[in-house]
């Protein structure tokens, strides 16, 4: 991926996806083991909805990031970087009076046991963000909206913002939204106002743990009944894949997509149910990979490709993430993607990728078989 460039992208004349939500300075462990024992962190830079955008930069489509930073040198480092990565970042605002959230976190996988993540973003710029002072021009300037459910953990203000933006309305983009749960944002909070606002959404991630963490919801079909609005909803498995329900459904919904709803939604009524499997990745940081298979779906989302395509770029963009030590990094050129998404389903369960299987345009038959 692009280093990061001093200076703010330019606006481009259509954007296909703006990504709204905090991004953070992350301070990354120079050696395993506990915080208390670490002696020196590396700086970078972490997000869901900020990843998002700019893996979909990478990819070449036009992205925006819209958040709220500290006018500190925080800021200016998180404004810099994601810009540097081709992201639109004109609609970020600066906040004198409050900080650019930063968190440290331990070198290893999040859900183990030993994992460590120290948060300061309590009181941060971007927890200010609310309906009075963020423009509803730049959020709905995209053929797509890309919302999270961290926003909504941030603040009452920020609820009530992804409320408003998920609210049915003239000029509403495709909303797309990922539940991202989150438990300790959510400690002595009401986790269930994720599910609200999934069902205002057109297009909705949500993983099967999660669901059932947050909701009390178990299974892909009962995480459906559950979300009968959205056009489509994508049930991440972990390991066994992924599910998605798509197909056009009763009630009101964006009235202004600009062509990514239609893609999104399908063309019958009732459901369509297709299962895609995962790839075997030999993993070096599992950071990063729920936000870079988001970002792989969208793309091929605003490319118009099939379902099954679809899901297969997002694992393509999600094992490229898994197979380097950070959040983000160059994804897989887009013919040698395509390539890997359009094998038949004996060739896909065989793909087997590792650290490196990025950096050059192999032919689906050069890639490590298991």
């Amino acid at each position: 991926m692009p280093g990061p460039a001093a200076g703010t992208a330019h606006a481009a004349t259509t954007t296909d996806v703006v990504c709204l939500g905090e991004s953070m300075v992350t301070f990354l462990p120079s050696q395993p083991g506990r915080l208390a024992d670490v002696p020196s962190f590396g700086r970078g830079i972490g997000g869901a909805e900020s990843n998002v955008a700019c893996a979909l930069a990478a990819a070449g489509h036009r992205a925006a990031w819209v958040g709220r930073v500290g006018a500190d040198g925080f800021g200016d480092h998180l404004v810099e970087t994601i810009a540097g990565y081709g992201v639109d970042t004109s609609a970020v605002r600066r906040d004198p009076g409050r900080p650019t959230g930063i968190y440290f976190r331990t070198a290893t996988d999040r859900g183990a046991g030993a994992h460590e993540v120290a948060y300061y973003r309590a009181g941060s710029a971007a927890s200010a963000m609310s309906p009075s002072n963020v423009s509803y021009g730049e959020v709905f300037a995209g053929r797509i909206l890309h919302l999270s459910g961290i926003t909504a953990a941030l603040s009452a203000d920020c609820l009530e913002l992804l409320r408003e933006l998920t609210a049915p309305r003239q000029g509403r983009p495709l909303v797309s939204f990922d539940v991202n749960h989150r438990p300790h944002l959510w400690r002595g909070g009401d986790a269930s106002v994720l599910l609200e606002l999934a069902r205002r959404a057109d297009l909705v991630f949500v993983g099967e743990d999660e669901a059932e963490e947050a909701w009390g919801i178990v299974g892909a079909e009962a995480i459906r009944a559950a979300l009968p609005e959205p056009a489509v909803v994508v049930v991440k498995r972990g390991s066994a894949g992924a599910t998605v329900f798509s197909g056009l459904r009763p009630g009101p919904r964006s009235s202004n997509a600009g062509g990514a709803e239609d893609a999104a939604a399908g063309t019958g009524s009732g459901d369509t149910v297709t299962v895609v499997p995962a790839l075997h990745v030999d993993v070096v940081a599992a950071v990063g990979a729920g936000d870079a298979f988001a970002a792989g779906f969208l793309s091929a989302t605003l490319r118009g490709l099939p379902v099954r395509d679809r899901v297969r770029h997002g694992h393509l963009m999600a094992a490229a993430v898994l197979t380097v030590p950070g959040d983000l990094t160059e994804p897989p050129a887009r013919d040698h993607a395509d390539r890997l998404a359009a094998l038949d389903d004996g060739a896909w369960g065989r793909l087997r990728l590792g650290p490196g299987w990025t950096a050059a345009d192999r032919a689906p038959e050069e890639v490590r078989t298991s």
